[in-house]
């Protein structure tokens, strides 16, 4: 059944110096370190705007709308879409102001994916750089987060503070934020409940979130806006 929940986020100047230090030619060894320095620039800069996805992504997904298949019986939820199965429920997070639905959410298997696509560059990706904000953002509210190697690729496993109706933080959650850098756009996860800490329930969750289909556009989009979400033409009355 679809639900709806609202949701209150210089160099010092070298041009004085003498002729006979100019003409010194500067040690090997500076300029091996100068050279592996900026090597090192480099590769930062590359890993941060790579693209981050599993080695099967286009055939297993997330997939990209031009990926999936037009025979399978998606619901359109606008920016994804998704497959229906047995005891799925789909919730719709609503930006409480603005009315702008900004996550969907999906109870499976007494754990919790919420999704939300994401606009993104066509040759560079954003998981690695959002990825680090996410942490830091979570260690700011006295939370505890890991940077690990996961089924997906490169994944948060944290310990997120939670707030007790009398305003006090009391104890922590599992969850895990999960994200795929497709073609022009990104899809984020955060997986909470069992499947945030138990390998066990952990897989079906993880191919729920791959079961998603991406409908990017071809309007212009800045990069990290997400993609427009909207609830489907015809809402179900019964659980997907």
């Amino acid at each position: 059944m679809f639900g709806r929940r609202k949701r209150g986020a210089d160099a010092p100047d070298q041009s004085e110096t003498t002729n006979e230090i100019e003409a010194v030619e500067p040690a090997p060894e500076i300029d091996l370190a100068l050279e592996a320095d900026q090597e090192l620039v480099e590769e930062i800069d590359r890993v941060s705007t790579a693209k981050s996805a599993p080695d099967d992504r286009a055939d297993r997904g997330p997939l990209d709308e031009t990926e999936a298949s037009a025979a399978r019986p998606y619901v359109d939820l606008g920016g994804v879409k998704i497959l229906p199965r047995e005891g799925l429920h789909l919730r719709l997070e609503v930006e409480e102001g603005s009315q702008r639905v900004v996550a969907v959410g999906l109870d499976f298997e007494g754990s919790t994916l919420q999704v939300q696509p994401f606009a993104a560059p066509r040759s560079t990706g954003l998981w690695h750089e959002i990825r680090e904000q996410i942490a830091e953002q979570i260690r700011m509210q006295g939370g505890a987060v890991s940077d690990v190697d996961g089924p997906l690729g490169p994944e948060l496993r944290a310990r997120v503070p939670v707030i007790g109706e009398d305003g006090i933080t009391n104890e922590t959650r599992a969850a895990r934020f999960i994200g795929v850098d497709g073609p022009r756009w990104f899809l984020r996860g955060v997986i909470a409940g069992p499947a945030a800490d138990d390998p066990e329930q952990a897989g079906a969750i993880e191919e729920l979130f791959r079961s998603v289909v991406v409908a990017r556009g071809t309007a212009p989009m800045p990069p990290r806006d997400l993609i427009p979400l909207h609830m489907p033409p015809t809402a179900p009355t019964t659980a997907i």
